[in-house]
């Protein structure tokens, strides 16, 4: 994690049961969805929704996904994805995730994503518009949202 910002975007949900394989962890194809999830609630919180995008005839592609493991979650653990923005290109940006178990802190992974703009419309990348770049900039410190009913 960057020193620009010192307390992250924060995302937290449990692990289900069904996403664990024969070895009783999450199963490594899990966490793309884990990013995949764990982005939508940035974005949400960075342009209101996703359809926000969409309604300017923009929308964001994955072109890159690298995942690093470092210890295994397993079924009803609460991870916490601490997101932070990345570069920024003319048509692309990417964002850093961070998996900590919650409570203990213990990292579980890390991965980087990188989205090119599009505009739908044309089928084809665009620049990313200032008012979007911007945001991804900024990011979003200090905002925390959880859909795991963890107990402080």
């Amino acid at each position: 994690m960057s020193a620009s910002a010192v307390v992250p975007f924060e995302f937290r949900f449990r692990v289900r049961y069904g996403e664990c394989d024969a070895q009783s962890v999450v199963f490594n194809a899990r966490y793309a969805d884990y990013v995949d999830i764990s982005v939508n609630e940035y974005i949400r919180t960075l342009f209101g929704d996703y359809q926000a995008l969409l309604d300017q005839d923009l929308d964001i592609q994955v072109v890159s996904m690298t995942l690093n493991w470092q210890s295994p979650a397993h079924f009803d653990d609460v991870l916490c994805a601490r997101i932070e923005p990345g570069k920024l290109g003319n048509t692309s940006f990417t964002v850093h995730l961070a998996f900590h178990t919650f409570g203990e802190e213990r990292a579980v992974a890390n991965a980087e994503i990188t989205y090119v703009m599009i505009k739908p419309s044309a089928a084809a990348k665009t620049p990313v518009p200032d008012g979007i770049r911007q945001k991804l900039i900024t990011g979003a410190p200090g905002v925390m949202i959880s859909h795991a009913g963890e107990q402080a």
